[in-house]
Order: structure tokens, then sequence, then C-alpha cells
């Protein structure tokens, strides 16, 4: 039997590591629903027990803070990406096979 991780360890997991990226420029891309994808480009601002927040920049140097819960981001609904790379972070997309 292999070494399965529950979902509440991954969450934990995922909550530990954006709150190491506070402060640091990400690029969110959300599904919203209905076919409809939301990218942006943000600042983790904060690390909530159950969601975390980035805080977007807009149009005209408006700025737009976004919340997030770790389940989307466990379930891949929610992908962040490394700005300055553009490699994902945080895919754990190849658990949910298992």
């Amino acid at each position: 039997m292999e070494n399965i991780v529950s979902p509440v360890n991954r969450v934990d997991e995922i909550r530990e590591r954006l709150t190491e990226l506070q402060g640091k420029r990400v690029r969110v891309r959300a599904n919203m629903g209905r076919s409809r994808i939301v990218e942006r480009t943000g600042t983790v601002v904060h690390a909530h027990p159950s969601l975390f927040v980035i805080e977007a920049e807009e149009r005209r140097g408006r700025t737009a803070r976004q919340s997030y819960q770790y389940v989307d981001v466990l379930t891949g609904t929610v992908e962040l990406y490394d700005v300055d790379t553009g490699e994902r972070i945080l895919d754990f997309t190849e658990y949910q096979d298992q």
C-alpha cells in the first residue's frame, strides 16, 4: 500500500507555502465557471487560516484585492504561477488520481 497524504495535510502544506510567499508577486489563473477564466498578476498580501488574499494591479494604477481558498488550489480551480519564469507553483493535480 502506498503512503497516501490526506487532503487536509495538503491544504496545510498549501497554507504554509503561501505564508512563505507573502510579499511576492504571482500570476493567478482562476476558473470562475461557465468557461470564464480570470488571470491576474499581483502580490500575496495575506494568508489566513482558510483563504489567502492577492492584491492585483488594475487599470489606471488602481489595485483590487481578491481572495481564494486553499482548497481551490488543491483541486486546480486556482493556479498560481511564478511571474518571472512562468512556472506553476503548488501543482497538486498529480495527487488527484491516487
